[in-house]
């Protein structure tokens, strides 16, 4: 297993505080998912525009986010990313499955924060059905995309371009894909618990999650043999 990138150490922030990273980013990029949805619907009946102010508070939000995460957690928000740092051994087995949980219980999180802002029940259950063999193709392109877009700024050590480089991906996947590029498993079970613009039923979940997981491992195995040869010309 040399082949895989060398392990990158995130400062020497402690674990616990990479956690708390992970789990107050991941709940403030749901609530912003969610509360600006909530939003679009209560402003105007035009879901077009709902999906852009969607799609500007996400790109915005994340922008945020991973500037300032980057450098505390290494701002992953996002299992499908975290997974792939494992594999590549960029965070320990460890460290991985306590990111995981921190992530999925922001998510829900975030989800209450926005209920709780717009006076809607806490937790409720979305009946927004998104499953189909378009819209699992839309997540494997857009998680794959997201992801190759992650290693590539990582291996050519431009990781000070992922607070753009990221926004931008996923607010072009917004437009580009049949799924709106939900892209993140910690979002997609948030968005569960919500029946408003971004809900998404129960009975989509397993197949969306499969989808971004399928998405993350195809990148992982496309940009490798790009990092070896890049790492091989740069020796």
């Amino acid at each position: 297993m040399a082949w895989l990138v060398a392990p990158v150490r995130i400062g020497a922030v402690p674990l616990v505080f990479r956690l708390s990273a992970e789990f107050f980013g991941t709940a403030a990029l749901v609530a912003a998912v969610v509360g600006s949805g909530i939003m679009g619907e209560s402003l105007t009946s035009d879901s077009a525009v709902v999906l852009v102010i969607n799609q500007l508070a996400t790109v915005l939000v994340l922008a945020v986010l991973v500037a300032l995460l980057l450098p505390l957690s290494g701002a992953h928000i996002n299992p499908a990313v975290t997974l792939v740092m494992a594999l590549t051994r960029r965070i320990s087995t460890g460290a991985a499955f306590g990111y995981v949980a921190v992530q999925l219980a922001g998510g829900v999180l975030g989800t209450v924060i926005a209920h709780a802002m717009f006076d809607r029940a806490l937790l409720e259950l979305s009946s927004n059905n998104r499953i189909g063999t378009g819209t699992f193709v839309g997540e494997v392109v857009a998680t794959a995309g997201l992801v190759a877009v992650i290693l590539t700024a990582l291996y050519q050590e431009k990781t000070h371009w992922l607070p753009w480089l990221v926004p931008a991906w996923i607010g072009t996947a917004f437009f580009f894909t049949s799924s709106t590029s939900f892209a993140n498993p910690a979002v997609t079970l948030g968005r569960v618990f919500t029946d408003s613009f971004t809900g998404i039923a129960p009975e989509s979940l397993v197949g969306f999650v499969g989808a971004q997981l399928v998405g993350a491992v195809l990148a992982l195995v496309v940009v490798l043999p790009f990092q070896r040869a890049f790492t091989k010309e740069s020796q």
